[in-house]
């Protein structure tokens, strides 16, 4: 049997089993090249040679960021977006969706952001007479835009594995995240008008101005960092240390709602977190070798050029093994083990790596909202206290909409090239 399949199959059917990915992806990377007969140092070197990297750097401090201000700034967020929004019925939801969309910004997380937007709105829209299952899956759906909307950690565990540039990445992401947002958005308006949800009293323009006037600061926060990546000010590992530092400056100075003893356990989080995914990435490098070195990858393209000759034929298959790997592989993992089997396919189709990238993660970030695996729409429905099979019924018209998108990053460039294009 082929090694590159025996790392694959052995990841797979390991993880299936509730082993932690790093430790599927190691032992299905050792038992290949055991099997194989290739040399075992090959694993310590390339662990080191994938995580000695600057870009990498970014991870621990985007998740500390994050973490900081999740316990400082949500509720800034949902008050901004409360008073942009709140008159309409179905506000709640909208509020939901773009207070995500904000986080988003900051923490690169689906989870944290389901956790710290969900946690707070799906109680909420609870109270005001929405289903328990609709607010579930809405906070759910929403919690995608964490990860799709820059910084994004999966981003940068693509980008050390194929030297792309994190920057473009990020610039490449921000299109399909505000359709994604926006359709969201127009689902929701509909849902409430048609449910005739509850909608708030309509703030008059003072209130506006004194609510953006004391949430400025957590406004200012996306800003700093994207404005300075796309800007060229400084590079995405750079600007992952200034949201860290500027996290600290507003949660210990201008709100001053964290107090000293939290920051260790928030650093303690961040740094178990990166632990994780920095071990996934160095292991890769050896599953890569593995896999590539088998022939693996042009077997794989010769199978598909095989089957058929045509690109749009092939890539439909591709989302269609996308989203079945989505379904049972958390999406760090499904791209460590998905990319040196299939780049190779993608870039002779022509391609881009920023292309292949999003079509990659937006099917995988879909997959947070699919069971087995569906992280989101778990913890959206255990927030909710919900039946998961209602949860699910309501989100399929938000998965629905979330395969539009999909089908738009798959099958019209401009959607990820156009915005990396302005800015090169």
């Amino acid at each position: 049997m082929n090694v590159g399949l025996i790392t694959i199959f052995g990841l797979l059917i390991l993880s299936i089993c509730g082993i932690p990915i790093f430790l599927s992806l190691g032992i299905a990377t050792l038992a290949a090249m055991s099997l194989g007969g290739m040399p075992l140092v090959v694993i310590p070197q390339k662990m080191f040679a994938g995580m000695n990297s600057t870009a990498l750097l970014a991870i621990p401090f985007f998740m500390l960021a994050g973490n900081i201000m999740s316990r400082s700034i949500t509720m800034k967020l949902v008050d901004i977006s409360n008073a942009l929004i709140g008159w309409v019925k179905g506000s709640l939801a909208v509020v939901t969706v773009l207070g995500s969309t904000l986080f988003g910004a900051i923490s690169g997380s689906a989870v944290a952001t389901c956790s710290a937007i969900g946690g707070m709105t799906i109680p909420a829209m609870k109270k005001e007479g929405y289903s328990d299952s609709f607010a579930a899956a809405i906070a759910s759906m929403a919690s995608v835009l964490g990860p799709l909307i820059p910084p994004s950690i999966t981003l940068i565990v693509y980008a050390s594995a194929t030297e792309t540039s994190i920057s473009a990445l990020f610039q490449a992401s921000v299109v399909p995240g505000l359709l994604l947002c926006l359709m969201l958005i127009a689902y929701c308006l509909i849902y409430g008008k048609k449910k005739d949800l509850p909608a708030h009293p309509k703030m008059s323009g003072k209130e506006i101005a004194n609510t953006f006037k004391s949430s400025i600061w957590a406004l200012l926060m996306p800003v700093i960092i994207l404005g300075g990546i796309f800007g060229g000010v400084f590079t995405a590992t750079e600007a992952a240390a200034v949201s860290v530092v500027y996290a600290l400056f507003i949660s210990f100075f201008v709100y001053k709602d964290m107090k000293l003893k939290e920051l260790l356990p928030s650093m303690a989080d961040a740094g178990i977190s990166t632990a994780v995914i920095l071990v996934l990435v160095g292991l890769s490098k050896s599953s890569s070798y593995v896999v590539t070195t088998s022939g693996l990858p042009q077997a794989v393209l010769d199978f598909f050029t095989n089957l058929t000759d045509n690109k749009y034929i092939i890539l439909l298959l591709i989302n269609l093994l996308f989203l079945l790997i989505g379904m049972l592989m958390e999406a760090n993992a499904a791209v460590v083990m998905m990319t040196p089997l299939l780049r190779p396919l993608m870039l002779s189709m022509g391609l881009t790596d920023i292309q292949f990238c999003m079509m990659m993660c937006v099917n995988l970030y879909i997959g947070l909202m699919t069971p087995p695996v569906g992280v989101c729409v778990l913890l959206g429905n255990q927030i909710a206290g919900a039946k998961l099979e209602r949860t699910l019924k309501n989100a399929m018209p938000m998965l629905g909409i979330g395969l539009v998108v999909l089908l738009l990053v798959t099958y019209v460039p401009a959607v990820t090239t156009w915005l990396p294009g302005l800015f090169n």
